[in-house]
């Protein structure tokens, strides 16, 4: 049974959105800041497979909807839920991005367990985004978040 809840985290960075919204859908962007390695760039209707290697785990993920510099939205994860990743150009050198995560599976205290999970995790990777883009910076922060260290 689905429920109602939508987690959100979001983050101005001041780069183009064209600039933020292809660190999301270029591999070797998104390694320098969220997963290690990717079998393939983002694609609408595709399938691919992120790895965080440090932690020995994979996740496949399946590409529902791609809209150039306004919206990607993925199905993936366990238990397998949502997650928008939507783009707002507020000038022409800042974006604001929102990651919404829901139609989450779960309820009572899993769903919770969930909630905090997933709004630190992408707060984290929205930290790390911006540290990336704006300052050229790979603090490592995804890869740092849980031991072994």
């Amino acid at each position: 049974m689905l429920n109602p809840v939508t987690i959100e985290t979001q983050m101005m960075i001041r780069k183009p959105i064209q600039q933020v919204f292809e660190a999301f859908i270029d591999p070797e962007i998104t390694s320098k800041f969220w997963f290690s390695s990717a079998t393939a760039k983002l694609e609408q209707g595709k399938t691919v497979e992120w790895t965080w290697e440090k932690y020995q785990v994979s996740a496949k993920v399946n590409v529902t909807k791609i809209i150039a510099n306004e919206l990607i939205q993925i199905q993936w994860g366990e238990p397998n839920s949502s997650v928008d990743f939507i783009f707002e150009a507020l000038s022409d050198n800042q974006t604001y991005i929102r990651i919404q995560n829901y139609n989450i599976p779960l309820q009572g205290d899993e769903l919770i367990a969930f909630i905090i999970d997933s709004t630190g995790g992408f707060t984290t990777v929205l930290d790390s985004l911006k540290a990336y883009l704006e300052h050229g910076l790979e603090l490592n922060l995804v890869q740092d978040k849980f031991p072994p260290f």
